[in-house]
């Protein structure tokens, strides 16, 4: 076997760059897709050439090796105990699940079962990761001593079709959106220690303005936090200002910034996989190096509710799931596993946890950091030329 025949569940928003990139991955061969709305399912499966199945069907199918779990969070469990009970090598979306022990579940039956629980996000395997990972390995800017990560914005209801689920339970960002700079961070500087934080919920009804939307003008009652300020002490010692709110309508934060002995670096946006690694040593000026001439980070996607002036960004999702397939087929290190989004999990998890109660959390899980991934086994997983920037 060369290639693991892989199925989606989920045909939603975030489908489509998925179901674009699986067929430019060497291990991937893209057989079919499911929704719990079978038209959704059709509608996908027609654009890229694929069949579609029932949910049922799908993982029932002897021709499907990995089932990705593209489904709304609250489903996440569900769907991927299903695709390991049904043999099936997962990889999920974030968060790997809603609840910390159903994430732990998930990894047990796993392991349990011999298969590959992989999960989202994967972007910090992508040109500008690495290239930020190079860095901290090569001692540039010394022993990471701080830092700070921020993720600010007005949230999603202005763009989304069905935004409703982002400000409910299970939702909010730090359930959404933490995971790309949690597993960056990680991936940069080891593993949590201990967390303290405090909340907020900023506005607490959000109304549907998305064009597209059936939904536009309905009001979202606010059911989690949207603004979350916390401090993460790493098990390397380091301590990191984590902020993330959608109650912010402009900022001027870098994405995520570290302080070390010798100097400082700023890393790119962590929900795309390339972009520009800035660093000073010693007090220098701050240097920009770009990565999109590295493989995998040259620019391929944009958004299509973006302004015209936006550039389009490096987009190679799906890139942890050819990680995953190498693993299954040639054993090779699997990177965006399972342990790391429960840790991450855990994480998130204990800093809401903080901020309700007020009290510090110490994290149980731990994990190494990912190994490397060298350019050249980037660019051996790519099989085509990414096309021109297009939305998907």
């Amino acid at each position: 076997m060369d290639s693991l025949n892989v199925g989606i569940i989920g045909c939603g928003n975030i489908s489509g760059i998925y179901l674009q990139n699986i067929p430019a991955y060497h291990g991937l061969s893209l057989r079919a897709c499911a929704d719990m709305r079978p038209e959704v399912a059709q509608a996908q499966a027609s654009r890229h050439g694929i069949e579609a199945r029932s949910v049922d069907q799908l993982l029932a199918s002897d021709d499907i090796d990995l089932v990705v779990n593209l489904t709304i969070p609250s489903a996440h469990f569900a769907v991927s105990l299903a695709a390991l009970s049904a043999g099936k090598h997962v990889f999920s979306e974030k968060p790997l699940a809603v609840d910390f022990e159903q994430g732990r579940r998930l990894v047990d039956e796993a392991e349990a079962r011999s298969l590959l629980l992989g999960c989202a996000p994967d972007t910090f395997l992508g040109a500008g990761g690495r290239l930020a990972r190079k860095f901290i390995d090569d001692g540039t800017v010394g022993h990471i001593l701080s830092g700070t990560a921020f993720l600010m914005s007005h949230g999603m209801e202005h763009w989304h079709p069905d935004p409703e689920f982002f400000f409910k339970a299970g939702g909010g960002p730090i359930l959404d959106m933490a995971p790309y700079y949690l597993s960056t961070i990680v991936n940069l500087v080891g593993p949590v220690k201990r967390v303290v934080s405090i909340s907020s919920i900023g506005f607490p009804e959000r109304i549907i303005a998305a064009e597209s939307s059936s939904r536009k003008g309905e009001r979202i009652t606010v059911e989690t936090p949207t603004t979350v300020m916390a401090l993460l002490e790493f098990t390397s010692g380091a301590q990191i200002t984590f902020c993330m709110s959608w109650d912010v309508w402009r900022h001027g934060h870098p994405a995520i910034e570290l302080y070390g002995t010798d100097g400082s670096l700023r890393v790119p946006d962590p929900n795309f996989f390339g972009g520009h690694v800035e660093l000073t040593e010693r007090g220098g000026d701050w240097r920009a190096v770009d990565s999109s001439e590295m493989p995998l980070g040259s620019p391929n996607w944009r958004s299509p509710n973006w302004a015209p002036d936006v550039p389009s960004k490096a987009n190679y999702r799906a890139l942890g799931l050819a990680d995953l397939a190498s693993a299954a087929l040639n054993g090779t290190p699997h990177r965006s596993s399972g342990r790391l989004g429960l840790h991450v999990l855990e994480v998130m998890h204990s800093i809401l946890e903080a901020a309700a109660t007020g009290q510090p959390k110490a994290i149980t899980t731990t994990v190494d950091r990912p190994a490397v991934l060298a350019d050249a086994d980037a660019a051996a997983f790519w099989k085509r030329r990414p096309p021109a920037a297009t939305a998907a």
